[in-house]
């Protein structure tokens, strides 16, 4: 067994994560918060939502950490129903948690195939030809801009490097919990970059603004002034608008991809999923 393994069983025990707990803290205000504890299995997706500012990324935080009532929210993370063994807590390898942050740059002077092959070496993995094929194959189909094995990453866009790190935490790395603040913000097809990683069977968890992403998953947590004030889940006619707002995005995507190109736009006026505006007159 290697060393990453080990650290990774330190954390969480032989037989992996079953189930992750989130027990409630305290609001910015020193007030208890409103729910129970909160649990996630392996091939969850839940949604973070909440106005700028009302600790969304401070949860996100907390279970990176494996907060155990020592941050500022009083929280405690459990794994498999236990406080985890922190040994592993400031340890650069094997760790339980992987977190892609709103902003993401390269500067490491490697390609695009060096990198994935010093990541999995560094897990004490050997990458073959055609598992770094499909990790590059999956960033391709989360970005308009392919990229390729000899590309450099200090030349890569800021949604390339965004792909590229989705499709390696969901394909090379072992930590079973991945954290997600604001993946709209990417350029990168997020409903796909989601199923790549649910795919994958980890638990994945998501700080968002965008209401076409919040209703992709079956619950989300509802946060402010610092705590988790609802739990709310997805309901039958939710499902509904989360069918209609897919189909707006893939209009929006149509959309982008010709103006990328620089063609003409008129034609999506007559497009019947092109929502009407109302004249001047008719509002009148």
């Amino acid at each position: 067994m290697n060393a990453v393994q080990d650290a990774l069983d330190a954390l969480c025990g032989e037989t992996g994560v079953r189930r992750l707990t989130v027990e409630p803290g305290r609001d910015r205000r020193g007030n208890p918060e409103p729910v129970a504890p909160i649990s996630f299995s392996a091939g969850d997706v839940v949604c973070i939502v909440g106005a700028t500012g009302s600790g969304k990324s401070r949860l996100l935080e907390d279970i990176e950490w494996l907060a155990q009532g020592d941050t500022p929210t009083g929280r405690r993370v459990l794994v498999n129903g236990a406080a985890p063994d922190l040994s592993g807590r400031y340890s650069g390898t094997g760790r339980l948690v992987a977190q892609l942050s709103q902003n993401m740059n390269f500067v490491m002077d490697a390609s695009v195939g060096e990198f994935l092959d010093l990541h999995a070496g560094s897990r004490g993995l050997t990458l073959d030809a055609a598992r770094r094929g499909a990790i590059i194959d999956a960033a391709n189909r989360l970005t308009g801009e392919a990229l390729a094995a000899d590309h450099q990453l200090t030349e890569l866009s800021g949604g390339q490097s965004r792909a590229l790190m989705i499709a390696d935490t969901a394909m090379l790395s072992t930590s079973p919990i991945v954290l997600i603040d604001e993946i709209e913000n990417a350029g990168i097809d997020r409903h796909q970059a989601i199923r790549l990683l649910q795919g994958e069977d980890k638990i994945v968890l998501v700080a968002t603004h965008d209401p076409s992403l919040a209703l992709l998953a079956p619950r989300r947590l509802v946060l402010a002034g610092g705590a988790i004030v609802d739990v709310r889940r997805r309901t039958p006619q939710e499902e509904l608008l989360a069918t209609r707002l897919a189909t707006l995005d893939r209009l929006q995507e149509r959309l982008r991809n010709d103006i990328r190109t620089g063609l003409s736009l008129d034609a999506y006026l007559s497009d019947p999923a092109v929502p009407t505006v109302p004249t001047a007159k008719e509002n009148a």
